[in-house]
């Protein structure tokens, strides 16, 4: 029986994005091997769940700094044992440092693994620190040839990646995200918002903003933070109440928390912590704030397209995929708070024909990156890595 290592440096990282990824390596035969690092812990994760999904995972000391290279060689060998006591004929590595180990190791292996990288964001782009464009595209271009399949999920990316030179056989997938799925992202009805918005602590009349993201710097709730100030600083007293609620955890916590109350916000941003079940969050929200610098492509922004919840969202390479300026949201510059504040008025002001309206297009503009269209593209890709044929047709 076949053996797949999916390795990530983040131990929720299966959880968010690679459930489906699962199912489909073990509907192929396989058995799933989960290596990452435990103590990343503000991702939630439940170790009993992946025994009874038939996981086997391997707590592993990955950084998520490259610059921590002792930890991460020690992470090396211990990668390497994994695939020669194991037997894994497959490893599919995510995140910058699960990318570069993942392929070292697949390259080092006297059981020459086939290597699958997903680029969830190349560190390199438009925009970026120099620094930044010039040592992480060196690392790419270098690993490129140790890469049997690498995916992209953004075309600025698809782009960079057609100049790299993989491995022999090698190719480049473009693919749209890891999968949206309909079924659970749908629009609420009036009975669920009135529910969660209850729940909430959030009267009928506050307009609700809700931002869902790790705590980071790149995720930039700062940003959105300045823009809520000025909001309430324009509407002066007697204003409707604004919230702004943030789903997410992260080493920001303390820093957004002490940076809020610095704003004289402590009353008006809310902290919900990391939720697994997002969607009654979107679904209780009037619109949504996605201010990262760098996003890949940026699941969240696309789960809250889907219920029909528009979105204000920073210009970026993931946001360019699917926003368009007033069809479905508004798209400003990522440290402008003027214009996201601008933005939330907009929605603010508009009459409820005008909502809906904006409501119809935020959904159809997530079509193309149903789950189902993605699923289809990575068995195609599995089966190639495991010279396994079938049904085309199957999903």
């Amino acid at each position: 029986m076949k053996k797949a290592l999916i390795l990530t440096h983040q131990s929720g990282f299966l959880w968010k994005f690679e459930l489906e990824n699962v199912h489909l390596l073990q509907s192929l035969g396989f058995i799933v091997h989960y290596a990452s690092n435990c103590a990343e812990d503000w991702h939630h994760y439940d170790l009993g769940e992946l025994a009874r999904m038939g996981v086997i995972y391997h707590d592993i000391p990955i950084a998520r700094s490259p610059y921590m290279w002792r930890m991460n060689f020690d992470a090396f060998r211990r990668l390497m044992d994994i695939v020669e006591n194991e037997e894994i004929d497959l490893i599919h590595c995510h995140t910058p440092v699960g990318g570069v180990l993942g392929r070292l190791v697949g390259h080092f292996s006297k059981r020459h693994p086939k290597v699958i990288y997903t680029a969830h964001g190349f560190h390199f782009y438009k925009g970026a620190p120099i620094l930044n464009n010039v040592l992480y595209r060196a690392v790419e271009y270098l690993l490129a040839p140790l890469t049997d399949v690498l995916i992209v999920i953004n075309r600025e990316d698809y782009a960079a990646a057609k100049k790299m030179r993989l491995k022999k056989g090698g190719r480049v997938c473009y693919i749209p995200g890891v999968g949206l799925d309909p079924e659970k992202f749908r629009a609420a009805d009036k009975a669920e918002k009135t529910k969660m918005r209850e729940k909430l602590g959030i009267r009928p009349n506050d307009f609700f903003v809700l931002s869902v993201g790790e705590l980071n710097r790149n995720k930039n709730h700062v940003t959105a933070m300045r823009a809520v100030l000025k909001l309430k600083q324009d509407a002066g007293p007697g204003g409707s109440r604004l919230i702004y609620g943030i789903c997410g955890d992260g080493y920001f916590m303390n820093e957004a928390r002490q940076y809020a109350a610095g704003l004289g916000l402590s009353e008006d941003v809310h902290f919900f912590a990391y939720q697994r079940k997002t969607r009654d969050y979107y679904g209780a929200a009037d619109v949504t704030v996605f201010p990262s610098i760098r996003e890949g492509l940026g699941m969240a922004a696309l789960e809250s397209l889907a219920m029909g919840v528009p979105v204000i969202a920073a210009n970026n390479r993931g946001t360019r995929e699917y926003m368009t300026d007033g069809l479905n949201g508004y798209v400003c510059e990522p440290r402008d708070a003027d214009g996201f504040a601008s933005g939330i008025r907009k929605i603010m002001e508009m009459t409820e024909a005008e909502r809906e309206k904006m409501a119809e297009c935020c959904i159809r503009s997530t079509q193309k990156f149903s789950k189902e269209r993605t699923a289809r593209k990575m068995l195609d890709i599995y089966r190639e890595m495991s010279d396994i044929h079938g049904d085309e047709g199957e999903f």
